[in-house]
């Protein structure tokens, strides 16, 4: 019987979109055929070669993915598992992987939570892009001039992306959220660092993983992003602001759905909700903080370096029972399994920077027993403490 495009379309849509690695094309040509009958192997070959990179994504020969389930040239993780460094200290592994092919490897309902800050717009963490940033050239990268005889951060200029940098920011959280999904246990906390300038895409694109938005978490602090007067035109335009002074960073907060109600999930998995600072404190959505201090920053020369006295806050709520695994996909520096370790916790970091990963085995250590600093913006609420 002749079958319509529409039913092989479908069919390997639905085929391809439970599929977290490529998929060999007989596969996909058994599967197509036991959802259509009679389809012939050529009618599927000529769709996926015709939808190809539109559609579809081929990472190698013969091998075919979802095209919003890849990131950039992704050769995803069909190999077997291989070795990688791995760094350990307390109850802290570091490893040197790609955060999506590690996923891939990872046993399912093994993570009982995600606290991470990844590369906002990708680009700034290419490496290209690294590479100028290290020789203090820029590049996206904005080096903003010394400041009462003290160095500040290098900062990326996300105002500067493309509208395919957008598109990938989206193909790449999407494969992301696709991988991390399996991997995490039923009411699990997934809490990732953004910008409000992009923000809106990486939300997007990580609900329809199948991850369920659950709000925001503000990290007060004045940062020096934003504010600046027109330029080339300062003198002509001095009483205005291109775009408002950053004074807050959104850090989107979701969870993998439940597993019956929270007290079931709770019972069964540790996870469903937040950690109360006391009895009588709820967890709050506003946290207190300050620019990263220098005696971290001398430790862990990162630059996007989160400090300790936001991060061990933040850290500890996400285990609602003190209970499980909290891992970091982007671990940076390490700051966050620092900040695990700070508190208690079990904790996972995944890096695939060579650099950042040797500069992390050395900082976690130092991190995990620095004294907290005081804030130094504003008062903080008595929910926050």
């Amino acid at each position: 019987m002749r079958q319509s495009p529409g039913h092989i379309r479908d069919a390997i849509l639905d085929t391809l979109a439970s599929a977290l690695k490529p998929m060999p094309l007989k596969e996909i040509e058994v599967a197509v055929r036991d959802k259509v009958p009679g389809t012939s192997p050529s009618s599927i070959r000529s769709y996926l070669r015709l939808n190809t990179p539109d559609v579809f994504y081929k990472p190698t020969r013969a091998h075919y993915m979802l095209r919003e389930q890849a990131a950039f040239t992704y050769q995803a993780a069909y190999e077997e598992p291989h070795e990688t460094p791995t760094f350990e200290f307390g109850k802290a592994t570091l490893i040197q992987d790609d955060c999506i092919e590690w996923l891939l490897r990872r046993l399912p309902n093994s993570i009982h939570a995600v606290v991470t800050d990844p590369p906002y717009g990708l680009v700034e963490y290419s490496a290209e892009q690294q590479k100028k940033l290290r020789a203090g050239r820029g590049g996206v990268w904005r080096i903003p001039p010394s400041f009462d005889g003290a160095k500040r951060s290098p900062l990326p200029r996300f105002t500067v992306l493309k509208p395919a940098d957008f598109e990938a920011l989206r193909v790449f959280f999407a494969a992301w959220g696709r991988a991390l999904l399996p991997a995490l246990v039923p009411g699990a906390s997934v809490v990732v660092a953004s910008n409000p300038l992009l923000s809106s895409i990486v939300s997007d694109s990580l609900s329809k993983a199948g991850l369920e938005r659950r709000g925001e978490i503000v990290r007060l602090v004045m940062t020096m992003r934003g504010g600046d007067r027109p330029k080339a035109a300062h003198e002509e335009f001095k009483a205005v602001s291109v775009m408002p002074r950053s004074m807050w960073e959104p850090w989107l907060v979701f969870r993998k759905p439940l597993d019956g109600r929270v007290q079931d999930n709770l019972r069964r998995w540790k996870t469903g909700g937040f950690r109360r600072p006391s009895d009588a404190q709820p967890f709050g959505d506003v946290i207190a903080s300050a620019p990263t201090q220098k005696s971290e920053k001398d430790i862990a020369r990162h630059p996007s370096l989160k400090p300790q006295a936001f991060l061990r806050k933040l850290v500890r709520g996400v285990l609602p029972l003190g209970e499980g695994v909290v891992l970091d996909p982007f671990a940076g520096s390490g700051s966050t399994l620092a900040a695990a370790e700070a508190v208690g916790y079990r904790s996972i970091g995944v890096e695939q920077d060579e650099e950042y990963f040797r500069m992390a085995c050395a900082a976690v250590p130092k991190l995990a027993v620095l004294p907290l600093a005081v804030p130094r913006i504003g008062k903080p609420s008595s929910a926050l403490e």
